[in-house]
């Protein structure tokens, strides 16, 4: 291990592990199945994870990773969202209680839904986000479930079939399921829907470079993307900031705005690129005395029961915040 780690003296750092720059909160244990690189890293409490590289990212209380992981800057993983063995991640926010299975590559992507370990959202084992286009562009991050509703907690899961992938940029609503073995090319945006993905016939055809015969839609998915990790910013800043417990906890914190400001200037950067034309605006939006008053009431030392025990009208009036701002990015493209 090197200078500059913040450890916690009861957490477990099993032999054949590297740590440098990194902050370990009480109760986290590394390298269980295998040797781990951490660097740049900041974990809560009782995080584990269990082998593979880890590099830029943050992970919140009971968070965890599998063997082969490799995780890379840019991913925050809220409570209890989890990975099995070789999982690749960049730029991927899970939150809270997301379970991805093994032998997944899940970059730039967001993914909400469910409401307790028993209860969430799920993504099958051999999946696969595709983010890269034949154009050569990466304005292709994927929205599974959204912030403004999935930051409390009480939404139906998303179910992302295994052998399967996401063609991003795209859309999925809260309670739908894609079926296993498939390519999901679309959006899905009505709730509580099962798709079964076409095959593709075989067939050859021309192709140009550049050219983009659904450039809305691409645009329209981007910007509300922006939208959402804007929002989920917001939340971090006026929300989660009075749950900071200790200095561990404040590290997380800070980590996970460095990392909230990373993804929206890449995402910026790529929409801009793909566009020719500027996107780059800040959205101000305050959240409500009386959200602020249930919020301040509520037990510090367990944000998600806490979140959880919000009653109705504080719930309303979170979302109807976080949607404004998301609303306010959609406009941007007319």
């Amino acid at each position: 291990m090197s200078d500059g780690n913040h450890i916690s003296r009861d957490a477990v750092v099993h032999p054949g592990c590297r740590i440098s720059g990194s902050s370990i909160g009480p109760g986290c244990e590394i390298g269980a199945e295998g040797p781990v690189t951490i660097e740049n890293c900041q974990l809560a409490r009782g995080v584990k994870l269990k082998g593979g590289f880890f590099s830029g990212a943050v992970f919140l209380d009971g968070a965890n990773m599998g063997s082969g992981a490799h995780v890379r800057e840019g991913t925050i993983l809220e409570e209890e969202a989890n990975g099995a063995h070789t999982v690749g991640l960049k730029q991927t926010v899970l939150l809270p209680f997301v379970t991805l299975g093994s032998l997944i590559n899940f970059c730039d992507i967001l993914m909400a839904g469910g409401t307790s370990r028993k209860d969430h959202s799920e993504v099958g084992s051999s999946y696969v986000h595709f983010n890269f286009t034949p154009n050569q562009d990466k304005a292709t991050a994927s929205l599974v479930g959204d912030v403004p509703r999935g930051a409390l907690l009480n939404q139906k899961p998303v179910f992302l079939g295994g052998q399967g992938g996401l063609v991003g940029p795209a859309r999925i609503a809260y309670g739908c399921v894609i079926a296993a073995g498939g390519i999901c090319r679309k959006d899905v945006l009505d709730e509580n829907q099962l798709h079964v993905p076409a095959v593709p016939a075989e067939k050859t055809v021309s192709f140009e470079a550049g050219v983009y015969k659904n450039i809305d839609r691409i645009v329209r998915n981007n910007l509300i993307y922006i939208g959402n990790i804007r929002s989920l910013k917001a939340w971090y800043e006026n929300v989660r900031v009075l749950f900071i417990r200790d200095d561990f906890d404040r590290a997380c914190h800070a980590g996970a705005m460095a990392n909230l400001d990373l993804i929206l200037n890449e995402r910026i950067q790529r929409l801009e690129k793909l566009t020719g034309k500027s996107v780059h605006t800040a959205v101000e939006a305050p959240i409500s005395a009386g959200l602020m008053k249930e919020i301040e009431k509520a037990d510090k030392a367990n944000y998600v029961a806490a979140v959880q025990n919000l009653n109705e009208t504080a719930r309303a009036e979170a979302t109807a915040w976080l949607q404004s701002i998301v609303d306010e990015s959609a406009a941007r493209w007319n």
